[in-house]
């Protein structure tokens, strides 16, 4: 039986590691070095990080940083954030990122996806898909929350799919940052609709949304507030869902 996997997600505003609410008030979260420091000690499985200021930037990625956080990582790390072309990509893996996150491009250039895709295979391209609630109608967004997409996530998913993604991250902005619990209710639609991973991202408060997010079909969870603001850590999830008899990789010791 495949583990299920515990994540670290990491916003960086090109200065510190951020962390806010529904994509807004954003207040500082500390180092991102020292970060993965604390979180190789901590048993994470996994860790994406996003550079948020490459939403709205035509700026390359600094090739150093990305080197620096590769190097002390020791765990796979996805690093996402205004990808638009393919050599930045190949840029962020060379400089070891073990998987690149794609958003905003995909509505525009779909193109970007696939041709990713088949250059490095899927097993390294993830397609991040962000949505909330418009006018009553759940639609993507991207941009960080400020351009609508005129698409479900359920039909996107599926259409990342199709163009080669091998993993999606799922984001819904109207629960991120709250740690009130995931969108499961979509969650359980994606994972019924394709036959990739999907990890569910934002709203994570305690270790029995985790829970359900898996019985909703996740692969993965990814969650911030909960280890940055609360005594809360990736061990100690594992520790819970092992007593749930969730598969989860067992890379610390404890007795039951």
């Amino acid at each position: 039986m495949l583990k299920k996997r515990i994540i670290t997600t990491m916003l960086w505003n090109g200065e510190t590691l951020v962390k806010g609410n529904q994509f807004i008030n954003s207040r500082r979260a500390g180092s991102a070095i020292t970060t993965i420091k604390i979180y190789n000690s901590r048993d994470v499985d996994e860790i994406v990080f996003f550079d948020i200021n490459k939403n709205d930037s035509k700026d390359n990625y600094d090739l150093d940083f990305i080197r620096q956080l590769t190097d002390e990582c020791n765990v796979p790390i996805t690093i996402g954030g205004g990808i638009k072309e393919i050599y930045q990509i190949d840029d962020l893996l060379f400089a070891g990122a073990d998987k690149v996150s794609i958003n905003s491009e995909n509505y525009s250039n779909i193109n970007l996806l696939k041709s990713a895709a088949k250059k490095f295979g899927s097993q390294t391209i993830v397609a991040a898909i962000d949505y909330k609630k418009i006018d009553g109608n759940i639609k993507c967004v991207s941009k960080s929350g400020k351009i609508k997409e005129e698409v479900h996530p359920l039909d996107w998913a599926a259409k990342c799919e199709d163009l080669g993604a091998g993993e999606l991250i799922l984001t819904s902005i109207d629960k991120d940052g709250l740690m009130l619990g995931y969108d499961y209710e979509i969650l359980e639609q994606v994972c019924n609709r394709v036959n990739i991973p999907v990890i569910i991202s934002g709203g994570a408060g305690n270790y029995t949304h985790f829970l359900k997010a898996f019985m909703s079909g996740a692969s993965a969870v990814a969650a911030a507030s909960i280890y940055h603001f609360t005594e809360q850590t990736p061990s100690e999830a594992k520790k819970y869902l092992l007593e749930k008899n969730i598969p989860v990789r067992q890379n610390f010791n404890f007795s039951f």
